[in-house]
């Protein structure tokens, strides 16, 4: 104490990397027993170069203070901070683990923790440690039932400690905890914050240490000595070695092709092919090691529901999300239990019998409408919870938004063209640019393919203007649906109850700038010599033609489903995004600062991938169900993923080029000018595309000043390769993939990721209930082809077209089960975290320039979302303002719980 009392005051050293003043003096803090910094300004913290932040400070009038007592370092108490999250609910086996837990935490089975030092020993050529420490308040807070629980370890460290980069937990409990985040206060640098979001496991089910690295970003080569093997084997229990069946509780990151879809061991028609490799390429998804199934020695024996399918165990959802995705299911399965059970007592009950039976389904609910009897509910097996199953309530479906405004805007060509930019499928439509359009199969293999599209067709709806002239107008637009159904047409309409065309609709841009659709050519597959496998219908002059031209556009609606959903939303966001994160938990330690910038926008989407696996895309699932393509729906995906898609053109500016809905135009404020402007997805989202470019290049600049520091990254190099080589494996020989050299194709690569992860994702899942919800305005399947006056079914047809009609569109239980599933996926949780929102903002980076410039964006996010509002107030914005017109919201970034048709979440989450 001696010593303590001789150096109080003395000025510490000035050429500090970690502080500019001189303003700043060592002093002791009795009632905390250690030493502290006293200062008055703090420079900012230069990226890998921290130092001078124990209490002691070696400059040398100091050791000369000092004499040789300074030569013996001087220990001193740190104190941490860590927050865990408990439980909402548990068991009756979670509570008594937990009691278990707390008793024997008394007597030594403890959460043990450790300080790891930036810096190495000398004497050890190992990182410097601390002393062990234990959380000592576990057992007093074990019956605490707020949301978080704050717990507390002194350690003990020396004076020459240096700064905190990395902090080991041992859990010698019998149950996992989640860790939130821990703080460690009592060193002179001020607070050090260790962000951890992870699941603890039990020392008995994962022995080794749990490593986490504070908030300070490096690059590989900046990082400190002390943390070089910490970083390196972190990554290698993150890869594993590829083997075994992977435990729930592992923390495993590994590739595997689609090959558990069908379950053969259940019979011929649940074999599915595996997706992945030379005949069917697709991307990569995570590993689970399960073994093959008995019939088929390629195929992964699959985990069917209630049971939980593998995800690392970091990515599960959260029991917020998890509670509201539950309910979601529950949901779907009591709206598809009544319909089935009358399906089988009547069949009767099999079709809509008019359009007041689709109504009934929002205004009475199922119970109401079928006359359920309270003997027959007692019979079921439903889950006590569900108190109010027997007044209706949760079998009443929620009013779709396309009826909120108008009943009966479905049936107006106008809304028909208005959805095809602003609903929930707007990235489908191109500029037509020849006349008759042409298709890029191969002739060889389907016969001709010449359009059945005529000039005469045309030439009365494009207001006095020759084809040609509307053409060079950029009069025409079009969306084609030809070659992604052609070639499986003859296996769908071999299905029973599926009937198909491949659809091309044309429409023209008014000079108000709304579009109309002019003609809709319907092929089937040219399999023998018929005039009738193609046929153009165009708007109605009469009854029987008004009949025609609304089952062309329910065929075109159906045949739009089936891409939006297998192609834009399923292949495009969810399964071409999870090869870069399986690639960045594998590459990318948590330290590195693209790890930083790519966390938010991963969250979830292992998960929710996974249950598409386990009960949407799979054999006989609900994709399969409900959709036209049926059996063949996941091999339309892998046409296209082999066909159409290409990373480099998957960013907004360059899709929007690819469909000639925008050209090139350096003087535009987005570098390109559109060429329909009023196109809601698109002029919204070019704001968000630009906010967020702008914040990934400030990101990417501020740690990558010169090209050499991107060549030399062996981490993100590592990332890109693998993400491209083993991720996209079947894809990698494609000329198209983007280099990774500088920091503009840094931030491209990045930009794009995020775009697909966020805005893009939003524009094309959250709109489903809300225009899929009402199955007339937008069936996801249908029934019949459109008779001809040669068909037996004709006169069927104009006896009753509405019941016709009708009977084209899905069946009852088709229908529900189809409202119940969407409605889930429309739902945002609780939890969700929007575009400009993190966990802990303000401490989630160790840089204060980058927690500045991100609330920057977050600020830039909001006036987007104010501008969105102001558009879709703008009577002269016809697409998204009018009389029962739907404002476009949905790539407005924020939105409360539920189905908003709003928000734009940071990654794909649902």
């Amino acid at each position: 104490m001696a010593i303590v009392k001789e150096i109080m005051g003395t000025p510490l050293v000035e050429n500090s990397a970690f502080f500019n003043s001189s303003q700043k003096k060592l002093i002791f803090n009795q009632k905390k027993n250690q030493f502290c910094l006293e200062r008055r300004r703090i420079s900012q913290v230069k990226r890998g170069n921290l130092r001078t932040v124990a209490a002691i400070s070696e400059r040398n009038n100091l050791v000369k203070i000092m004499g040789t007592a300074a030569e013996k370092p001087v220990q001193f108490k740190v104190r941490a901070v860590l927050t865990v999250k408990n439980k909402d609910k548990e068991d009756l086996k979670d509570s008594f683990v937990k009691q278990l837990d707390a008793l024997t935490d008394k007597i030594g089975r403890n959460v043990v923790l450790q300080l790891v030092s930036i810096d190495l020993d000398p004497k050890t050529k190992g990182p410097k440690k601390s002393s062990q420490a234990i959380l000592k308040d576990w057992s007093k807070k074990s019956n605490l039932k707020t949301e978080r629980v704050n717990y507390t370890a002194e350690f003990i460290v020396d004076s020459n400690f240096g700064v905190p980069g990395a902090i080991t937990v041992s859990n010698k409990h019998q149950q996992e905890f989640f860790l939130e985040s821990i703080t460690v206060e009592g060193f002179a640098c001020g607070p050090v914050h260790f962000p951890c979001n992870s699941w603890v496991q039990s020392s008995k089910d994962h022995p080794g240490k749990r490593i986490f690295f504070s908030n300070q970003p490096y690059l590989p080569n900046e990082t400190p000595a002390g943390l070089k093997g910490l970083r390196e084997k972190e990554l290698r229990d993150l890869r594993g070695d590829g083997k075994a069946v992977r435990k729930l509780s592992d923390r495993v990151y590994d590739f595997a092709t689609y090959n558990d879809l069908g379950n053969p061991d259940r019979g011929i028609d649940f074999a599915r092919p595996s997706l992945g490799g030379a005949n069917l390429p697709y991307p990569r998804r995570c590993r689970t090691g399960r073994p093959p199934t008995d019939t088929d020695l390629q195929s992964e024996s699959r985990v069917e529901k209630p049971n939980p399918m593998y995800v690392p165990r970091d990515e599960r959802f959260e029991e917020s999300k998890q509670d509201a995705f539950s309910t979601g299911r529950l949901k779907a399965v009591l709206h598809n239990l009544l319909p089935s059970l009358m399906a089988k007592f009547s069949a009767k009950n099999h079709d809509f019998k008019s359009f007041v039976d689709i109504d009934s389904l929002y205004t009475e609910g199922l119970l109401l409408k079928f006359g359920v009897h309270d003997e027959l509910l007692n019979k079921l097996p439903l889950p006590k919870a569900i108190n109010k199953f027997k007044e209706g309530d949760i079998l009443k479906y929620g009013i779709p938004k396309i009826l909120s405004k108008d009943k009966f805007a479905w049936l107006r060509d106008d809304e028909f063209a208005r959805q095809v930019i602003a609903g929930v499928n707007p990235v489908n439509i191109e500029r037509l640019q020849v006349f008759p359009p042409k298709s890029k199969l191969d002739p060889e293999i389907y016969g001709p393919l010449d359009s059945a599209l005529k000039e005469e067709h045309i030439l009365g709806h494009l207001g006095g203007r020759t084809v040609q002239e509307a053409l060079e107008a950029n009069k025409l637009f079009m969306v084609d649906h030809h070659d992604a159904y052609l070639p499986f047409l003859d296996r769908i309409n071999a299905l029973d109850g599926r009937k198909a065309y491949a659809t091309r609709t044309i429409f023209f841009l008014s000079d108000a700038g709304t579009l109309k659709p002019i003609a809709i050519e319907l092929s089937l597959a040219p399999t023998g010599p018929s005039a009738r496998s193609k046929r153009v219908v165009t708007p109605p002059v009469d009854a029987t033609t008004n009949w025609m031209w609304l089952l062309a556009k329910a065929h075109v609606c159906a045949n739009d489903a089936g891409v939006h959903q297998l192609v834009n939303h399923w292949l495009r966001t969810h399964a071409c995004v999870e090869p870069f994160i399986l690639a960045a938990h594998r590459q990318l330690s948590g330290m590195h600062p693209i790890f930083k910038l790519l966390d938010p926008h991963m969250r979830y989407t292992l998960e929710i991938n996974a249950l598409a696996r386990q009960g949407l895309i799979n054999a006989d699932g609900v994709i399969e169900s409900c959709f036209t393509p049926g059996r063949y729906c996941m091999e339309i995906s892998a046409a296209a993923y082999k066909s159409f898609w290409r990373f480099d053109l998957e960013g907004l500016p360059a899709d929007l080029i690819r469909r000639g809905m925008a050209v090139p135009d350096p003087t535009q404020p987005y570098g390109l000018k559109l060429i329909m402007e009023d196109y809601p997805y698109a002029a919204d989202g070019l704001m968000i595309w630009a906010a967020i470019e702008n914040w990934v290049r400030f990101y990417v600049n501020h740690y990558y000043p010169n090209s050499s520091l991107i060549c030399n990254d062996r981490e993100l190099q590592a990332w890109y390769a693998e993400s491209i080589n083993v991720g996209h494996a079947d894809l990698r020989e494609a000329h198209w993939w983007p280099t990774l050299a500088t920091a503009e194709d840094l931030t491209s690569i990045l930009t794009t990721i995020i775009w697909l992860s966020s805005a893009q994702h939003a524009a094309l899942n959250f709109g489903q209930y809300p225009y899929g919800g009402y199955v007339p305005n937008r069936p996801p399947l249908m029934r019949r082809l459109i008779p001809d006056e040669n068909d037996p079914e004709y006169g069927v047809f104009m006896a009753d077209p509405q019941k016709y009609f009708l009977s084209a569109l899905p069946s009852l239980l088709q229908a529900t089960k189809y409202m119940a599933v969407v409605d889930t996926l429309s739902t945002h949780s609780p939890d969700e975290e929007y575009l400009g929102e993190r966990t802990h903002c303000s401490t989630w980076s160790g840089d204060p320039e980058i927690v500045e410039a991100f609330f920057e964006f977050s600020a830039e996010v909001r006036r987007i979302e104010n501008e969105i509002e102001k558009r879709n107030g703008d009577a002269s914005l016809r697409n998204r303002c009018g009389a029962g017109v739907l404002p476009y919201e949905l790539l407005a970034p924020s939105s409360g719980p539920g189905v908003t048709c709003r928000g734009v979440p940071n990654s794909v989450s649902i």
